[in-house]
């Protein structure tokens, strides 16, 4: 017997109702979408304008001002034909040194820099200097430069007591506490830091026991002789003798007993006068001849006394300080020589080397000082910098005719400091250090 599946029978309900729960069943499976609601456009309102903050025009940094306080003497030049040279000889420094001056702060804005330099004639005159300082123009520059004679810059300080500029002695080398100035900058160091050098020298290097000082007689000789004793006292700690003698026509024979024939015999010569060093060096070389071993200490104004043979001092082995010495085969003073040459067609003198190192130096000052880079203008912080090496940066500034090395000396201002021993060598001076 044959089985034979029965046929499905149809379901009951509408065809319809499959399709519809079909339907639902996809839906409920299909993803959901949520309405989104349509904004109601707002009616027109009036567009806001948002301006753009206008940028501040940045200013150009104020240009500084140097014043330059000189004695050109123009009240009694005289530029008619047939008048005297005299006048110009008068105004001869002065003019020198502000050709050297110039040429330095024109070397400064090759970097980029401007200045505005103000002339003034002090006709070495107080009381021109006196004006000057109630100058509103000298008053509001950022440096001041001058005036250059003890009696000027005396004046000129005494009239400004409270004016926190910084005032810069370029040539003089008195001694500041003439002037009592905190602001004032003495460049040429006084006599004194020459006799601290050498005293260190025969203490730290010579180690000598005695020193003999040979006088002239002259009162000038104590201008050297005072700070000399102050120095090598302190520096020896009183260990060292110090022996004074006023040579009489070249007369040493008190010494005799003193002197030694196996060590140096140190000197020191305070004495500028012309017939006394003639014959009393001409005693010395005697005694050197005796096999009494001579070295010489002499004063820095022995550079200058053509009549003081190199022969004679080199056999003396004599040494002078100074403080303005010029290389003249160094490859920056050739190019300083042939720049000044081509600008004023003319040999510089040492004023205009002078004038040309102090405007490098003090032209960049007056430039910071200007920018507000010296903290707002803070006159302390411009002046301070010059003995603290590290306060931006600064150090020791190496001019062609000298370095630059300051010291503070509360209530007087600030003195440059640096000397360089020199020793009679080979017909010239060598430089010890």
């Amino acid at each position: 017997m044959t089985l034979v599946q029965n046929r499905l029978q149809p379901l009951s309900g509408n065809k319809r109702l499959i399709f519809v729960a079909i339907t639902v069943l996809l839906a409920a499976c299909s993803p959901k979408v949520r309405p989104v609601a349509t904004p109601v456009k707002p009616a027109d309102t009036p567009a806001v304008v948002v301006k753009k903050p206008v940028e501040a025009k940045r200013l150009p940094p104020p240009v500084p001002v140097i014043s330059l306080l000189l004695p050109f003497h123009l009240n009694e030049l005289d530029l008619s034909r047939g008048a005297s040279r005299d006048g110009l000889a008068k105004a001869n420094l002065a003019m020198e040194y502000y050709q050297g001056f110039k040429l330095g702060l024109d070397s400064l804005t090759v970097a980029g820099e401007s200045f505005k330099l103000q002339v003034f004639d002090t006709n070495d005159a107080a009381a021109q200097a006196h004006n000057l300082a109630l100058n509103t123009k000298v008053r509001t520059s950022n440096v001041i430069v001058g005036p250059v004679y003890p009696e000027e810059v005396k004046s000129f300080t005494l009239a400004s007591p409270s004016l926190k500029r910084i005032i810069v002695s370029p040539l003089s080398p008195s001694t500041p506490t003439d002037y009592k100035n905190p602001n004032l900058v003495t460049m040429v160091p006084p006599l004194q830091y020459h006799c601290w050098h050498v005293a260190a020298y025969i203490n730290n290097q010579l180690k000598a026991k005695k020193v003999f000082i040979l006088k002239s007689g002259y009162t000038e000789d104590n201008k050297y002789i005072i700070p000399f004793k102050k120095a090598i006292d302190s520096l020896g700690k009183k260990r060292i003798k110090v022996v004074e003698l006023t040579v009489v026509r070249g007369n040493l024979s008190a010494l005799l007993p003193q002197l030694s024939t196996t060590g140096d015999n140190v000197f020191v010569i305070p004495a500028t006068n012309q017939q006394f060093l003639q014959v009393t060096l001409h005693s010395l070389d005697l005694l050197q001849k005796q096999h009494y071993p001579v070295t010489i200490f002499g004063h820095p104004n022995w550079e200058d006394a053509d009549y003081l043979k190199l022969e004679l001092l080199e056999r003396l082995h004599t040494y002078i300080t100074a403080a303005d010495k010029v290389n003249y085969k160094s490859p920056r003073v050739m190019k300083f020589l042939k720049a000044y040459r081509k600008a004023y067609r003319a040999e510089p003198g040492e004023y205009a080397i002078k004038g040309f190192d102090e405007a490098m130096y003090f032209g960049d000052i007056a430039s910071k000082l200007s920018k507000g880079r010296y903290f707002s203008n803070n006159l302390d912080v411009a002046l301070n910098f010059m003995t603290a090496n590290t306060v931006l940066g600064y150090q020791d500034f190496e001019g062609l005719h000298n370095t630059f090395h300051f010291v503070a000396l509360p209530g007087v201002g600030y003195v440059n400091t640096h000397v360089t021993l020199y020793k009679y060598t080979n017909f010239d001076l060598k430089p010890v250090e």
